[in-house]
């Protein structure tokens, strides 16, 4: 009996996407962790696939998705395009270290040292073009790659190119027109013909521009508030080369098994390159850590995904139908604890302060809401005792939340790293914070109208407010 099972087993072994019983880790408690961090962290799908070298041990579907569903990978999506840079560049078609106005002769900035950026520098996000010298999600969004190159005419530099790492989308709206460019295909038509059709990814495509190109097989995502998820669909943003792939857990397998072997599609020299890091870590469209593992996580408003390979040969990815929020900054602690699942140790239990920052948000909500009508129910006793730098130190200072609301997507941007959005993406974010500042505004502008109502009607026909310049002498004087 043993001869047999063990026969069986190396049978198992040499089928192509399977792996064998040692290499298992418990189903069970997988699932467990899973679905106990979903509930916990609010979100109503989550997809997880995990791999041993090429094979699959673990494909499931938890709450509103499946192993099939499609769902948007956001920025994992670099990765697609960096490999396919590289397969142009080991073709001969291109070089990384070539300038990039080389073969885009329209590319040029508002900064004279952008003539020198490569394509390497691309990948790597070491361009010098930033979110701050280039705000890609608030300034009008292009229909097409084409017009992603003209509008990086605005850009200026923060650093002289290969001098500093700087992650921003821009760089990969570039380098997907350079695929363009030099294989003479549409971006997507290239990425299917050479990148998702022979890695075996049949459900997967990529996408120029949200909502607009979403494939109607893909259902809306979700954004959280009050431990609520309500659908939603995503802000208008262009994705095209920088966060456009849309795909499933059981493709994801494949381009995991990719990232092991290069699966034909690049040399192992080529694999080799895209999971080195130039600076901070920053590989090409790969983050590489000290301990030999290559991850990258991505963020949509609606849709958040991870992908982590380990330097004992798993990969898992997992892809989430809820958005990036306030308390929830995206999918790597739930990798995180399959990763420890699957080395035999005891994960962190799931956590989540997205509920606890909401209720405070809501808590903050409810004060200042009962605070600003109270103070306005008693404007005429303020008024009766009002200076003139009591109406200033009384009025003024109440425009703060109005600012605050107006500024809102500033101020989140210079809280994240310098990253750049529009006010709807940052209502998306967090909708229990925008909820707070507005019902804030409006309570502090009644109140600001309440007061000076009250002033109107105390100081007609009576003297003037306290520390009011009287006027002295008669007439003519």
């Amino acid at each position: 009996m043993k001869r047999v099972c063990a026969a069986v087993a190396a049978i198992v072994a040499l089928i192509p996407g399977t792996a064998t019983a040692d290499q298992l880790p418990d189903p069970s408690s997988i699932d467990s962790y899973v679905a106990d961090f979903a509930e916990t962290a609010g979100y109503p799908g989550v997809a997880v696939v995990i791999t041993k070298d090429t094979g699959v041990v673990h494909l499931h579907g938890y709450g509103t998705a499946t192993a099939t569903t499609p769902m948007p990978i956001a920025s994992v999506s670099k990765a697609f395009t960096a490999l396919a840079v590289v397969q142009l560049a080991e073709s001969g078609r291109l070089g990384l270290d070539v300038p990039v106005a080389t073969y885009l002769p329209e590319f040029r900035l508002a900064d004279p040292r952008g003539g020198a950026i490569t394509v390497r520098h691309l990948l790597n996000q070491t361009s010098g073009i930033t979110d701050g010298t280039l705000p890609e999600k608030s300034l009008p969004q292009p229909d097409d790659l084409a017009g992603a190159v003209q509008r990086a005419r605005q850009a200026t530099l923060a650093s002289d190119p290969g001098a500093e790492y700087h992650y921003t989308n821009t760089n990969f709206h570039l380098a997907a027109r350079l695929v363009e460019v030099v294989s003479g295909q549409a971006f997507g038509d290239y990425l299917r013909q050479h990148v998702f059709e022979p890695a075996g990814m049949r459900s997967t495509t990529a996408i120029t521009r949200t909502p607009r190109d979403l494939p109607a097989t893909v259902h809306r995502g979700h954004v959280y508030a009050y431990g609520l998820t309500p659908a939603a669909s995503e802000p208008d943003r262009f994705v095209a080369g920088s966060d456009g792939v849309i795909t499933t857990a059981e493709d994801m397998a494949r381009w995991l098994a990719v990232q092991r072997t290069g699966g034909g599609l690049v040399s192992a020299a080529g694999l080799a390159l895209m999971h080195t890091a130039a600076r901070e870590n920053y590989a090409m469209g790969w983050q590489t850590d000290d301990q030999g593992r290559v991850s990258h996580t991505g963020i949509w408003f609606t849709y958040t995904a991870g992908a982590l390979m380990l330097p004992d040969g798993y990969g898992i990815a997992v892809m989430v139908d809820s958005g990036v929020s306030l308390g929830n900054e995206g999918t790597t602690q739930l990798t995180e604890g399959i990763a420890a699942i699957l080395h035999g140790q005891q994960p962190p239990a799931p956590s989540s302060a997205r509920l606890l920052v909401d209720l405070v948000l809501a808590a903050l909500t409810l004060l200042t809401v009962g605070i600003g009508i109270r103070t306005a129910l008693r404007a005429r006793r303020w008024a009766a005792r009002a200076t003139r730098w009591r109406v200033v130190r009384g009025l003024v200072p109440r425009l703060i939340p109005v600012v605050a609301l107006v500024a809102l997507a500033d101020l989140a941007g210079g809280l994240f790293g310098g990253r750049d959005a529009t006010w709807l993406q940052t209502a998306y974010f967090s909708p229990a914070l925008v909820i707070w500042l507005a019902l804030w505004s409006a309570t502090e502008l009644a109140v600001i109208a309440a007061r000076a109502a009250a002033l109107v009607r105390l100081t007609r026909g009576r003297a003037p407010l306290a520390g009011t310049p009287v006027s002295v002498g008669g007439p003519g004087r």
